[in-house]
């Protein structure tokens, strides 16, 4: 079997006691970076094989890693924050064993998407994730596209490239639309910051933006969905 394991976003005491387990349980640990990896294990006392897995090597390794899975053995996939396969590497080596009939298990756990949409203030009865956008190609169709998106949008941005995108979304969706940032989520300095996109957007291009970003925006139809269960 293999498991795919949530690994915490920032606070180490976020990882679940069945994912302990499991890694206590396994034969091998896929790891993203083994790394990164290697704080956690030590953390919570694991000892086990790690082996990288990551988006440079999946395509090479991931067919002996289905034969070793296929032989009887155990595997966990780590990735370095979140949950593998949500703008993380996994799915792959899921598809691959879904293929060879190879039982995969995810556990629940941390996603940063999910706590940034919630406190996002933002219609959570429809939404869509887009995670991080294309950097050059695409971009611009990507963007116009997502103009006419009623669904709250979510996405991945990394702090270097935060202002520029909030300028693209000014741009594209309108400076009066309502979004909300969040960064060092679970961690001491966790910030959210709501209002229009102008607002927001001026708040970060005042200050060293730090940590990992996601970003909520207003759909074009969501102020009027704000409270379905009054319609």
């Amino acid at each position: 079997m293999l498991h795919i394991i949530p690994t915490p976003i920032g606070n180490l005491a976020d990882f679940t006691y069945r994912a302990v387990q499991v890694l206590q349980e396994v034969d091998l640990i896929l790891a993203e970076d083994t790394r990164t990896s290697s704080v956690l294990l030590r953390h919570y006392n694991i000892e086990k094989p790690l082996t990288p897995y990551h988006q440079h090597n999946e395509h090479k390794v991931s067919s002996h890693l289905v034969d070793q899975l296929l032989e009887g053995k155990r595997m966990a996939l780590l990735t370095d924050a979140g949950t593998p396969g949500i703008s993380d590497p996994a799915f792959f080596l899921i598809r691959e064993c879904v293929k060879a009939g190879v039982a995969v298990e995810c556990l629940p756990g941390a996603t940063a998407f999910v706590p940034a949409l919630v406190v996002s203030g933002l219609p959570l009865n429809s939404f869509c994730f887009e995670g991080f956008l294309p950097l050059k190609k695409g971009r611009h169709t990507m963007l116009t596209k997502l103009a006419e998106e009623e669904r709250t949008m979510v996405f991945y941005e990394s702090p270097m490239r935060l202002v520029k995108t909030l300028q693209n979304f000014i741009e594209y969706f309108g400076a009066g639309r309502q979004c909300s940032v969040s960064r060092e989520i679970s961690k001491k300095f966790e910030e959210t910051k709501r209002g229009s996109l102008q607002e927001v957007h001026a708040h970060f291009d005042a200050k060293t933006v730090k940590g990992e970003i996601v970003i909520v925006v207003q759909g074009i139809n969501n102020s009027k969905r704000a409270h379905p269960e009054e319609e």
